[in-house]
């Protein structure tokens, strides 16, 4: 569809099965491919950056069968048989980053391309720390960008690999995934590491494959040898980012709105949401594995740090033009470098819906004022853009999303499910 209308919406509720985690299905793919062993994955997310992930590994020789369309069998090889390939994967981060760091490992020819997008996300931090160590790696283009060329390189681990971690968690985390496979080294994090939760998932699942990475502060890792051993089974949690949308569309419009496969329990970080919700005076409740919120606008204003949680801070600053004043969004400056520049974006976007708008390097300020009706909101081919401004329907007002199947990256039902719970 190049449109979809959405609106005009009341009231919200009822409950939401998550697909599952982006963040966490892309990982556990990977890692089953670099283990020895068969490991079965259950629930993972079906979406177009997970099938980027599963065909480039099966390019890569890597056998992958399928039960149905969430439950995965990776036989893992231990490292990466094919020593020669070309992959095109689209414009998803989580594979494309950690795949360089592995493949620049593997002692293979590898060309690494993407959409136009993917192509203008920098790179060059991660290709930097990896040329360090020895790895040969080439910029087909633009320096510093996708694509990229990969030759065998003669690696050495002698020493610290330094990265940067102020641009983006990811290069760290491709780091952290690859060294195994080298016989393990040290990392050395130069500046402030943003999105550290991210982190925590690559250390949590690295650990279930049986590589423990010691660490020391958020500066220092420690990663030992491999090989990475399957689990045998493991299952995907829901994506708590996507969470994000139908909680807030709770404490919008009056609620209950329940989602189930993420919780208490969770190792995303962006369940830190419901603080948000809290701080905007909405009614929450959590167990193991559902988060269920409630609440009425005018929500209360707020001046937040979300540094921590970037991809749900989208949805908090959408929920800015239901509260009862200015909102502010701070430590954001990575959204400028993800599926577009969100922080541009964003800013627009509201701005047509009637809020008083302010973007800064790594900030954003909301004043909400009565909302537009009718308003036609592009959303730059960023999943988290059309689902973030879906939530303005809940005002009383019609929206039409321009290009609504961008959603197919991370969710290609959420339009049906998100109207599964409004009126």
């Amino acid at each position: 569809m190049s449109w979809l209308e959405l609106g005009p919406l009341h009231r919200a509720a009822g409950t939401v099965r998550l697909p599952g985690s982006k963040s966490i299905s892309n990982r556990v793919l990977l890692l089953a491919a670099l283990a020895q062993g068969e490991t079965v994955v259950r629930d993972a997310l079906v979406a177009d950056d997970t099938r980027v992930m599963l065909e480039a590994l099966a390019a890569l020789g890597i056998p992958i069968g399928h039960k149905d369309l969430s439950e995965f069998f990776v036989a893992g090889a231990g490292g990466i048989p094919n020593k020669k390939q070309n992959l095109f994967l689209g414009n998803a981060g989580t594979a494309f980053r950690p795949l360089t760091a592995v493949l620049a490992l593997a002692g293979g020819e590898y060309q690494l391309s993407g959409t136009a997008r993917m192509h203008e996300r920098p790179i060059g931090d991660l290709v930097d720390a990896l040329r360090a160590m020895g790895a040969r790696i080439d910029y087909v283009g633009q320096k510093g960008f996708p694509p990229l060329l990969i030759h065998p390189g003669s690696i050495v681990l002698d020493k610290a690999v330094k990265v940067r971690g102020d641009v983006s968690s990811q290069y760290l985390s491709a780091l952290l995934i690859a060294l195994p496979l080298a016989g393990g080294g040290a990392i050395e994090v130069e500046g402030e590491l943003i999105s550290r939760p991210y982190v925590e998932i690559t250390l949590n699942l690295m650990r279930r494959f049986g590589v423990e990475v010691d660490r020391t502060g958020w500066s220092g890792f420690h990663v030992p040898s491999g090989p990475y051993r399957g689990p045998g089974e493991i299952r995907v949690e829901g994506d708590a980012s996507t969470a994000s949308y139908f909680l807030a569309a709770g404490a919008i419009g009056g609620g209950p709105v329940r989602v189930e496969g993420v919780g208490r329990a969770s190792i995303q970080g962006d369940v830190r949401f419901v603080e948000v919700l809290e701080q905007m005076g909405a009614k929450v409740a959590m167990g193991e594995d559902w988060i269920e919120a409630s609440g009425r606008a005018p929500l209360r204003a707020f001046d937040l740090d979300l540094n921590h949680i970037p991809d749900a801070a989208m949805t908090a600053a959408a929920m800015a033009l239901f509260a009862d004043g200015p909102c502010t969004v701070r430590n954001i400056a990575s959204w400028r470098v993800k599926e577009t520049d969100r922080i541009a974006a964003m800013a627009k976007e509201l701005g047509k819906l009637g809020a008083l708008v302010e973007a800064g390097a790594d900030y954003l300020k909301v004043a909400p004022r009565k909302l537009n009706a009718g308003v036609a909101v592009d959303t730059y081919d960023d999943h988290r853009m059309a689902m973030s401004l879906s939530l303005a329907a809940l005002g009383g007002v019609a929206v039409r999303i321009n290009d609504p199947d961008c959603v197919a990256k991370t969710f290609p039902d959420y339009f049906r499910v998100f109207a599964g719970i409004a009126q």
